[in-house]
């Protein structure tokens, strides 16, 4: 493990956990790589009194945020909070989406540096936030851009709330904004109520690096705001990559975070040089990452060993600047005849195996029992149910007993429940890629 960092920043380190041996003609190697961020929270203060971080939070004002009304009421409230969270010299707009984008605050395609008085200001303008008009997300994430594209914040971050679908835009459209918007900045997305398309909120947070979360209940969208606004302004450095290198003849297989969340980053990759490739991870505070890496190499003869491949944290620098290395680890592939040796399974890498296919798992099965396939969702819910159990996953544990009856739990034996309420169907799907870290030994 190595370390790497400038005296002001975050210090970066990099652990590799995985069982190096492989049978005669093994050929793929799996790895947990473990990316860990400390010392950043003391920076934050003077980050962003320097300016290093610009925040856009989008509130949906469709016609139906005033059903109930106090979707509307809860989502001013909420920003308002989120705006008073808002460390002084940090810059952020408000943007009111419906099948439009209109900026709330301060207007004329600026944004505004926090303090007192524009704290204040912002407050006062959400007053005047009123429902109307349809649903089309891609013109607020673009407006978001724009406004973001203008600071020279190194935390570019945006925060979408919604509670409806993207009905007065065709998914094309969204998609291109979102593949336009990727790198620009990071997004965390909400869902209020129950009326929303899961896939479309959790879709934006995934192209976007961010979070996904649903706020069935309005009355709490304003302690969620108030903690996503916490986390934003704990972050310190942004557009960090994963880089991974490989020697001659081995190729990466896939490359997952896994862990606080699931989410798939292998066709994220970029070229970084020679046999080199960049992926995205977004921006850090104090935290701890984890992510799934598989290479295939070439077969070797029993008793050679070879560097699979070596992982690099890289903050890329400026258009002809050189990148700063954070933190590195390598990967080792090493032929044996000892069969207990080679059959052996890192922890680690079991445990986040099983993590996926528990996400994969309540995905189909959700999806089975929409289109009424009661053996598929029984299946696949069961074997969630299994998955959840054995690696200490309670909350998703308990999740999936809202949707079934779990008869045993250990064998995965469950009966679909006759009645699911909509808010408990969704958060489960919602928070099905929400992992729990490796057991202790």
């Amino acid at each position: 493990m190595a370390n790497f960092a400038k005296p002001s920043a975050p210090r970066f380190s990099v652990e590799v956990y995985q069982n190096e041996f492989l049978p005669e003609g093994g050929r793929d190697v799996h790895a947990i790589v473990t990316v860990t961020a400390t010392g950043g929270a003391t920076a934050t203060r003077a980050a962003a009194a320097d300016g290093t971080a610009a925040v856009v939070i989008m509130v949906d004002c469709s016609g139906s945020m005033e059903y109930p009304a106090e979707k509307m009421r809860g989502a001013r409230e909420a920003t308002a909070a989120a705006v008073d969270t808002l460390r002084d010299g940090t810059s952020f707009a408000v943007i009111a989406g419906t099948h439009v984008a209109k900026e709330v605050y301060p207007g004329q395609g600026r944004l505004a540096v926090a303090d007192p008085a524009t704290r204040a200001q912002a407050k006062e303008a959400l007053r005047g936030l009123s429902s109307g008009g349809g649903t089309a997300i891609g013109t607020w994430l673009r407006l978001a851009d724009g406004l973001l594209r203008s600071s020279t914040a190194v935390i570019r971050h945006g925060i979408l709330l919604t509670d409806g679908r993207n009905e007065h835009e065709e998914p094309a459209m969204l998609r291109a904004t979102l593949d336009a918007c990727a790198g620009r900045f990071t997004c965390d997305a909400r869902g209020v109520g129950t009326y929303w398309e899961v896939k479309e909120v959790t879709g934006i947070a995934s192209a976007l690096l961010g979070s996904a979360d649903i706020v069935a209940d309005p009355a709490h969208l304003t302690e969620d705001f108030t903690r996503m606004m916490e986390n934003v302004m704990g972050k310190e450095v942004a557009d960090v990559a994963l880089r991974l290198w490989t020697p001659v003849g081995a190729e990466i297989q896939y490359v997952k975070q896994v862990a606080p969340t699931v989410q798939d980053l292998t066709d994220r990759r970029t070229a970084a040089g020679p046999r080199a490739g960049d992926y995205p991870t977004g921006s850090w505070g104090d935290e701890s990452r984890e992510y799934h890496v598989c290479v295939r190499v070439p077969s070797a003869a029993v008793g050679q060993e070879m560097l699979a491949a070596r992982t690099t944290l890289v903050l890329p620098g400026a258009a002809g600047g050189s990148d700063t290395v954070l933190a590195q680890g390598l990967v080792r592939a090493v032929w044996t005849t000892d069969l207990a040796a080679s059959t052996a399974i890192s922890p680690q890498v079991a445990h986040y195996t099983g993590q996926a296919e528990l996400a994969q798992a309540i995905q189909q099965g959700l999806e089975a029992r929409k289109l009424g396939d009661v053996d598929g969702a029984t299946a696949k819910l069961g074997r969630a149910v299994q998955l959840a159990s054995a690696s200490g996953n309670a909350d998703t544990a308990r999740l999936l007993s809202k949707v079934v009856d779990v008869v045993d739990a250990v064998a995965g034996t469950v009966r679909l429940k006759a009645k699911v309420a909509d808010a408990d169907e969704m958060t489960l799907e919602t928070r099905s890629t929400q992992t729990v870290r490796v057991k202790k030994t």
